[in-house]
């Protein structure tokens, strides 16, 4: 199987997952990259999965449907672009090959879902939207921080391989705020100047992975407590791992 991030707008990624002759993608927001990756690489659109309904991952889903026929797939509780076949929490769905289970992720938005599939021979595959970005996460738009710490926190107990397959470009900048709680992680500064390399080449920092993530983005190491010391000192009132989590999100909006 092969996986490529296929850009799209400003910083968006578009997952491709193909075995040589079917391909699915993840969150299509705009159609058009899709088809000409399509093209080049020979493929037949089998799938489309949605992580949540924000425009920049649906906007392209109705032409790819009507261009190619393929099943489109997202969360039950949602407006969706229609027909599609909705999933919730432990829902499996068998894919080219491969069996993605749902992962209910509220937080970014109430309904947000992921995809979790194991590949035999391969790292496991996590397609998590805006839940979880590589040494972030997304925005608290509809849920609680509640919901979003539990919803990293049952994500970074997947496996450590487990490929992060976020959808968007936020690694650098993430990273910068991840020192700015952690100046001394070792790994946060080596990944940091790997992740720098990268972009000046042009090639993306994804995927990402959980073992790495762990190490590396405050969000799932808030119960650590010289991260949470770190909080603290911003917001004396964060006191609870949910308050110590609502204050991080707050101080990364503001940074």
């Amino acid at each position: 199987m092969k996986l490529i991030p296929i850009p799209a707008f400003n910083d968006n990624y578009i997952w491709m997952l193909h075995d040589t002759q079917q391909a699915l993608v993840v969150d299509p927001g705009d159609a058009q990259p899709v088809r000409e990756a399509l093209a080049q690489h020979q493929l037949t659109l089998a799938a489309i999965l949605v992580t949540h309904h924000h425009g920049d991952h649906t906007g392209g889903v109705d032409e790819l449907r009507q261009a190619t026929g393929a099943k489109v797939f997202g969360p039950s509780r949602e407006p969706m672009p229609e027909p599609l076949q909705r999933l919730q929490n432990g829902e499996f769905v068998d894919l080219l090959g491969l069996r993605f289970q749902v992962l209910d992720v509220p937080g970014h938005t109430a309904g947000h879902i992921a995809y979790f599939a194991e590949e035999p021979g391969e790292s496991p595959l996590l397609f998590c939207g805006d839940t979880l970005f590589s040494a972030g996460c997304g925005r608290l738009f509809e849920g609680t921080p509640a919901q979003m710490l539990d919803s990293l926190t049952r994500l970074a107990g997947l496996p450590d391989a487990t490929r992060v397959c976020c959808a968007h470009e936020y690694t650098l900048s993430s990273l910068r705020f991840a020192l700015a709680v952690e100046p001394f992680n070792a790994d946060t500064l080596a990944y940091q100047a790997r992740a720098k390399q990268l972009r000046a080449s042009n090639m993306p920092t994804l995927p990402s992975s959980i073992g790495l993530e762990r190490a590396v983005n405050p969000f799932l190491r808030t119960h650590l407590p010289h991260v949470a010391s770190a909080v603290t000192q911003m917001d004396a009132k964060a006191q609870d791992p949910v308050g110590v989590f609502a204050a991080l999100r707050t101080w990364k909006d503001q940074f």
